[in-house]
């Protein structure tokens, strides 16, 4: 039986999701409420009655970001039937390599990194870090040196994402890019 949302529990849902869009674009700091306000369509007084501070916000943004790349990896390894840990990976950088396409996940993770001098911005950051790779090490039942990879790997995709250096010629850009998989081994 799926639950239904109330009124309040649906616009909540929307100015989070107008909220990525806009603060992925311009950060934190340079932001105001009230561009996230116009992008869901309703006022800013009514964002603070759902929010009470741009920062709870800005939060709620950062937590729906992790949100979304946990439900897409979880969605990618649902699929499988019983698998390796390194298929599992495998399986999981896939989805998260399909996901970043999507620039304003990426972009909104940057501006937190950027804004995570304020404590409750680097609270999330880590809340939704912690949960990430909680899910991903207990999911794939990796070893932890395998975990690790796992995200230095996915840390420098999505360097090489954000930079936009996927295609570039560049000797520094292929110095990064050359051979680039997000795991190496699927069959472990």
């Amino acid at each position: 039986m799926s639950k239904t949302l109330s009124k309040s529990e649906q616009r909540r849902s929307s100015v989070i999701a107008a909220a990525v869009e806009v603060f992925a674009k311009s950060g934190y700091r340079a932001t105001p409420v009230a561009e996230v306000a116009a992008a869901a369509e309703i006022s800013p007084a009514y964002v603070f009655r759902l929010f009470p501070t741009k920062q709870d916000l800005f939060v709620a943004a950062t937590s729906a970001c992790f949100d979304r790349i946990i439900d897409t990896l979880r969605a990618a390894v649902d699929q499988l039937p019983a698998a390796s840990p390194g298929r599992v990976l495998a399986a999981m950088a896939e989805a998260y390599a399909a996901l970043i396409t999507d620039r304003k996940l990426i972009m909104l993770q940057v501006h937190a990194l950027a804004a995570s001098d304020e404590p409750a911005i680097r609270d999330a950051l880590c809340g939704g870090q912690a949960r990430l790779v909680d899910y991903v090490a207990g999911r794939s039942r990796a070893a932890q040196p395998d975990v690790q990879a796992f995200f230095a790997r996915g840390q420098l995709c999505h360097l090489v994402a954000t930079l936009g250096i996927e295609d570039s010629a560049a000797g520094w850009a292929l110095q990064l890019t050359e051979g680039l998989v997000h795991y190496t081994d699927a069959t472990g």
